[in-house]
C-alpha cells in the first residue's frame, strides 16, 4: 500500500508542479480581473458536478462494488458490471449536459448573482460555462476507468491524467491565445480539449488491462439498482461538500472584482498537499480496504486505515504550518509577476492562511470517510456532512455579516444583497470605497497656512496621517479648499494620476507603494 501511495503520490506531485506553471501563466497573462473572474467560474462549475457526480459519490459506491465482483465473480462479471454503469451514467450526463446548457444564463444568475451587476462579466462567465461544461461529460466517464484501474491495482495511469490538463491549459495560453479575443477564451477551449484527452488516454489504458469497455442499452439490472442505492446516500454527502464550495463562488461574486480570483489562487496551494497526499491516499486505501473487509481481514483494514492517518498527518502538518507562517512570501514568489499585483498578492494570501487552518483536518477525513464507504456504509459520513455544513454556511454568512462596513466583505456585502453595485466603485477590494469619504488627512504637523481648517484634505495618504477613528461627513476638500463632492475612486495624487481610496477605520490598508500619494504644501497666496 505504501508502495503504491508513493507511486500516486508522486504523479500527483508532477501534476500539481505542472499546474502551479500553468497557474503562474494564468496570473501573469490574466491576474485578477473581470475576465479572470468569469473564467475561474466557468471552471469552477463542472468542477463541482465533477466532484458530485465522478470523483467523490461515484466512486465512494462503484469502487468497493466492483472491487467486490472483480474477487468473488471473476474479471468477466466485473467488466460486464462495469459496462452496464457506463452506459446507464453516459445517458444521464448527456440529458444534464442537454439541459445546463439550454438554460446556462439563468443557471448563472442563480451560481454567481454578483455577475449580474456587470453585463461584460456575466456574458464572459455565460459564455466561457458554456464551453468548459462539456468537460464534466468526460470527466465522469474518466472517473469511471478510474476506479477500475484502481481496483485492478492499476494506479499509475489515473493518477497520470490530470497531467493532460495541465498540458492542455499551457498550450491553450501558449499556442491559442494570440487567435482568440482574450486569455479566458483560450483556456476554456484549452479545459474542453482536456476532458477529451484524459478520457481517451484512460480508455486506451482500460483496454491495455483488459477492461475496453463497450456501451449497451442502459438497463437496470440488479448489480446496477444496488449500485444506485448506495450511489444515493454517497451523492448525498458529496453535495453537501460542494454546496460548501458553491457558498464560497457565490458570496465572492457579491464581492468586488478580484475576489473569485483570490480564492482560487489560494486554493490551487492548498490544493498541493490535499492532492499529494489527501488524495493519493484515499485512492489506495478505498480499494486495499473494500478488498481485506470482503476477504473477511478485518484487522488488517484497520491496520491499513490507521497506517494511512499517520502517514497523512506527518506530511500534512509541516504543510499547513508553512502556508500559516509563510503565505504571503509562497504567493507573492509564485503568482506575483505581470497582472498579478501586491494587492492581488496579499490577498491570496490571507485566503490561503484560512484555508490552511483546516488542511490537516480536511486530509485524514479522507483516510476516515473511506472505511465507511468500504463496509458500504454511507450514512454515517452523511450525518457528519450535514452537520458541518450547516455550521459553514451559517458562520461564513455570520463572518460577511459582522465585517465592517469599511472592510473588505462587510457594508460593500451587505448593500450588494439589496441592490446593484453603484458605479465607479474601486475594483481592489482592499482598498475599495464603502460609501462614504474617508477621513481627511491634514499636514498641520507641517506648519502650513490653512492646514487647521482642513485645505490640502488627502483621501488614500498613508495610515500614518490618516484620521481612523470614525469617518468624515461626506464632503472633500479640494486643492484649492473649497468643499466639493466625494469621489469614491479616490482624489487626485502624485503626478496627477487618480490614486485609489483607502478604506476607513483603524484597520485601513495602505495603498501599494507606487499607488501612495504625496502630501504637498499649500500653495501660497
Amino acid at each position: 500500500m505504501l508502495r503504491n501511495i508513493l507511486s500516486v503520490g508522486g504523479l500527483t506531485l508532477v501534476s500539481r508542479v505542472l499546474g502551479f506553471l500553468r497557474d503562474v501563466l494564468t496570473a501573469a497573462l490574466l491576474g485578477a480581473g473581470p475576465v479572470a473572474d468569469a473564467f475561474f467560474v466557468a471552471f469552477r462549475l463542472p468542477n463541482h458536478f465533477r466532484a458530485l457526480f465522478a470523483e467523490g459519490a461515484f466512486n465512494s459506491a462503484f469502487v468497493p462494488l466492483f472491487s467486490a465482483k472483480l474477487v468473488q465473480d471473476g474479471q468477466a462479471a466485473a467488466k460486464r458490471f462495469a459496462e452496464e454503469v457506463m452506459s446507464l451514467l453516459l445517458a444521464v450526463q448527456l440529458l444534464f449536459l442537454a439541459g445546463i446548457l439550454a438554460i446556462m444564463p439563468q443557471f448563472m444568475t442563480v451560481f454567481a448573482p454578483g455577475f449580474s451587476d456587470e453585463p461584460e462579466k456575466f456574458r464572459l462567465a455565460v459564455l466561457f460555462t458554456s464551453i468548459t461544461f462539456p468537460y464534466l461529460l468526460f470527466i465522469s466517464l474518466e472517473s469511471l476507468l478510474a476506479g477500475v484501474l484502481n481496483s485492478m491495482g492499476r494506479f499509475g495511469a489515473a493518477a497520470a491524467a490530470p497531467i493532460l490538463l495541465n498540458l492542455c491549459l499551457i498550450a491553450a495560453m501558449v499556442l491559442a491565445a494570440p487567435l482568440l479575443p482574450t486569455v479566458g477564451h483560450a483556456l476554456s477551449w484549452g479545459v474542453f480539449a482536456a476532458g477529451l484527452a484524459q478520457f481517451l488516454y484512460l480508455y486506451w489504458e482500460a483496454s491495455r488491462a483488459g477492461m475496453g469497455l463497450r456501451l449497451a442499452l442502459p438497463r437496470l439490472t440488479p448489480d446496477v439498482k444496488r449500485f444506485l442505492t448506495v450511489l444515493g446516500p454517497a451523492a448525498l454527502g458529496s453535495g453537501l461538500t460542494q454546496i460548501n464550495l458553491f457558498v464560497d463562488t457565490l458570496i465572492a461574486s457579491l464581492l468586488p472584482t478580484g475576489a473569485v480570483s483570490y480564492l482560487y489562487y489560494a486554493d490551487r496551494l492548498n490544493q498541493l498537499p490535499l492532492g499529494v497526499i489527501g488524495i493519493a491516499v484515499g485512492t489506495v486505501l478505498l480499494p486495499e480496504m473494500a478488498r481485506r473487509i470482503k476477504g473477511g481481514d478485518e484487522p488488517g483494514a484497520v491496520e491499513s486505515q490507521n497506517r494511512a492517518v499517520e502517514l497523512s498527518l506527518v506530511l500534512t502538518l509541516p504543510a499547513a504550518a508553512a502556508f500559516l507562517v509563510a503565505g504571503l512570501p509562497i504567493v507573492s514568489v509564485l503568482f506575483q509577476h505581470g497582472a498579478f499585483g501586491p494587492t492581488d498578492a496579499a490577498q491570496s494570501a490571507a485566503t490561503l492562511q484560512a484555508y490552511a487552518l483546516g488542511l490537516p483536518a480536511f486530509v485524514v477525513i479522507r483516510s476516515l470517510v473511506n472505511g465507511f464507504y468500504a463496509r458500504h456504509d454511507t450514512a454515517t459520513p452523511v450525518r457528519v456532512a450535514l452537520a458541518a455544513t450547516a455550521v459553514n454556511v451559517a458562520l461564513k454568512l455570520a463572518l460577511m455579516g459582522a465585517a465592517g462596513p469599511g472592510r473588505p466583505g462587510g457594508g460593500d456585502f451587505r448593500r450588494r444583497l439589496g441592490q446593484r453595485r453603484a458605479a465607479g466603485v474601486a475594483a481592489d477590494p482592499a482598498r475599495a470605497v464603502q460609501g462614504r469619504c474617508p477621513a481627511a488627512a491634514q499636514p498641520a504637523a507641517h506648519g502650513h497656512r490653512g492646514a487647521r481648517h482642513g485645505r490640502h484634505a488627502v483621501a488614500g495618504a498613508d495610515p500614518a496621517v490618516v484620521l481612523a477613528d470614525r469617518p468624515q461627513p461626506v464632503r472633500a476638500v479640494g486643492r484649492a479648499g473649497a468643499a466639493g463632492p466625494c469621489r469614491p475612486a479616490g482624489l487626485r495624487g502624485a503626478g496627477g494620476r487618480a490614486g485609489p481610496a483607502a478604506p476607513v477605520g483603524p484597520r485601513a490598508v495602505p495603498p501599494a507603494p507606487q499607488e501612495r500619494l504625496t502630501l504637498k504644501p499649500p500653495a501660497r497666496s
